[in-house]
């Protein structure tokens, strides 16, 4: 009997025990495949969305490496993370989770301010753009990756991950983007005067005075200087043309499309030829190395599409070519539309700052500042011409008005004489 009892207890020991192990390997497996999905889910996350880049701004040097689930700039990489939800994750239908003022919108938002896809802007290398209206009264653009769009999701997120943290008034300002059902949507404030190729050349009707043309040019290079020089490291756009520069209901200019644009310091790998035919720099092809110097090419021929309104598909560059054969080549060239509407020495001007972007040795090109100036100074020239000429137009009206006063003076002795005699 003794010994019955011995098994049994031994029979319970043994049991209890299997059971704990098969409990405590149960535990130690649903752990691990916790941890493993969200190690998954994390890595996912950060994967979208994570271009380094520091910025200059306000007297401070600012890290801003982090991937964009991280709502703190310039946090160290050793220091705590943020416990906030991340970007990408669950938004109130209330209102959109944000970061550095960009927003994420659900697809059922966009789709209601845009009345269902139907208020087409227009159409670009991204996919169709749609004018959305939302509940604020706020007039956005929406841009929605096509399926068939040659960028992808790549550029989608180097676009947030840039514009979230590039902000001047010369680049367009991304307000907001969408991953939702399977559509990737980019949201940016509303440009109400198009794009520059449009404006040159789809729309006849409407004409850019000379004056609006310097005043394009010089915001094109702000623009194209806070990324070269006002960015930390630089930023290198890689994309520059007059259809992705948008104008407001000012007629002020800002640098959009930046799907293709890479931090200099990072832009050491091949990664075959990106860019638009006709704006491309020639260096750039044959070294596939781009530089910002290839950016300050591609602002050359768009210097030229404003003095001659002719399309780079067009032969431009071959017309330039000629035209800088000799001093007043460009005259030749001119946009008709101008001729006899500006000054044709300024024009001139503008055409060497063109000329020396569009040197054949990057070396030799100038720096996007150096162009800036240079435009600047045409500017100020205007500025001296104009209040030059309002100095002059009272001073005309006061010897007019005294030579009327002395007339009727002299008609009136005249009357009395007659009258006398």
């Amino acid at each position: 009997m003794t010994q019955k009892l011995d098994l049994i207890v031994l029979g319970v020991s043994v049991g209890l025990a299997v059971g704990v192990l098969i409990a405590t390997l149960v535990f130690l497996g649903l752990r691990w495949y916790k941890k493993r999905a969200h190690l998954q889910r994390s890595a996912h996350e950060r994967s979208f969305g994570s271009l380094p880049i520091r910025m200059n701004g306000f007297g401070v040097n600012t890290d801003l490496s982090a991937s964009l689930e991280s709502p703190v700039k310039g946090r160290p990489e050793h220091t705590q993370r943020s416990t906030q939800p991340s970007l990408w994750s669950y938004h109130s239908k209330d209102r959109p989770a944000s970061l550095s003022g960009v927003f994420r919108y659900s697809y059922k938002d966009i789709q209601k301010a845009t009345q269902n896809f139907t208020t087409t802007l227009g159409q670009g290398s991204f996919g169709p753009v749609y004018k959305a209206v939302m509940p604020t009264g706020e007039t956005l653009a929406v841009k929605v990756l096509a399926s068939n769009s040659k960028q992808g999701e790549k550029e989608f997120q180097t676009e947030v991950s840039l514009l979230g943290r590039l902000h001047h008034r010369n680049l367009v300002n991304l307000v907001g983007y969408s991953v939702d059902k399977g559509q990737h949507m980019l949201i940016y404030e509303f440009m109400s005067n198009g794009s520059l190729a449009n404006l040159l050349y789809n729309q006849k009707e409407q004409s850019l005075s000379w004056d609006e043309r310097i005043q394009i040019a010089l915001d094109i290079a702000h623009g194209v200087e806070y990324l070269h020089e006002g960015a930390v490291p630089p930023v290198i756009h890689r994309d520059l043309k007059s259809a992705n520069i948008l104008l407001d209901e000012s007629m002020r200019a800002k640098v959009a499309d930046f799907g293709l644009s890479k931090e200099e310091v990072f832009d050491d790998q091949n990664s075959g030829l990106k860019g638009t035919y006709g704006y491309i720099d020639p260096v750039y092809i044959s070294t596939n190395q781009f530089t910002t110097k290839s950016d300050i090419y591609s602002f050359g021929v768009i210097i030229f599409e404003l003095i001659t309104a002719i399309h780079p598909h067009q032969n431009l560059i071959e017309y330039v070519n000629l035209a800088g054969m000799s001093s007043d080549g460009i005259d030749e060239i001119l946009d008709k539309q101008l001729v006899g509407q500006c000054n044709i020495e300024e024009v001139r001007e503008l055409a060497r700052i063109g000329h020396k972007c569009l040197h054949k040795f990057q070396r030799k090109r100038p720096s996007i500042g150096e162009v800036s100036q240079a435009i600047t100074k045409i500017k100020h020239r205007q500025h001296a011409r104009d209040n030059s000429m309002s100095f002059v137009n009272p001073d005309i009206s006061l010897v007019i008005s005294k030579i009327q006063d002395q007339q009727v003076e002299l008609s009136e002795m005249t009357s009395r004489e007659i009258t006398v005699k």
